[in-house]
């Protein structure tokens, strides 16, 4: 099964969480609490949000989090690639030279397509989307026109 990590998702629960309240400055606790996770991962969580400067931290009695920049300005990629880096399907549809069979590949191109794909998907939905309940569900569809005969080996 193709899924994010249980860390990226409690990550976009997280940010949600801190989204929720954009005048606020959270401290982990209040986060972990919110969101119904352990502390420890929360802490953990983040570090590495911070790290990929999605959230900044105050230090001090008040001290906590808030969100770097508004929730509208931040992708859901750019969450996932906090904390699994570079969105990509197989490894060689991301840097060039990483498999040894790549000059008599056939499936690349394919892949880098379907990459490209779940790429601008993510990027299409901001953490202020993921605030809001979905109106239904809806399938994420590609017209059969974009994938015949394009291949970006």
């Amino acid at each position: 099964m193709l899924r994010v990590s249980r860390l990226t998702d409690y990550a976009t629960v997280v940010m949600t969480c801190i989204a929720a309240h954009p005048h606020d400055v959270l401290s982990t606790a209040q986060i972990a609490d919110e969101a119904r996770l352990e502390l420890p991962t929360v802490s953990k969580l983040l570090k590495s949000l911070g790290h990929a400067g999605l959230v900044e931290s105050f230090r001090g009695v008040n001290g906590g989090y808030r969100l770097a920049r508004s929730a509208e300005a931040i992708s859901l990629a750019q969450i996932v690639e906090a904390m699994e880096g570079p969105i990509g399907m197989t490894e060689c549809g991301l840097v060039e030279g990483q498999c040894d069979r790549e000059s008599q590949c056939t499936v690349r191109g394919s892949w880098q397509l379907v990459s490209h794909v779940v790429d601008n998907a993510l990027r299409a939905v901001s953490l202020a989307d993921m605030l809001k309940p979905p109106a239904r569900p809806q399938i994420a569809t590609v017209a059969l026109s974009e994938l015949k005969g394009r291949t970006h080996a």
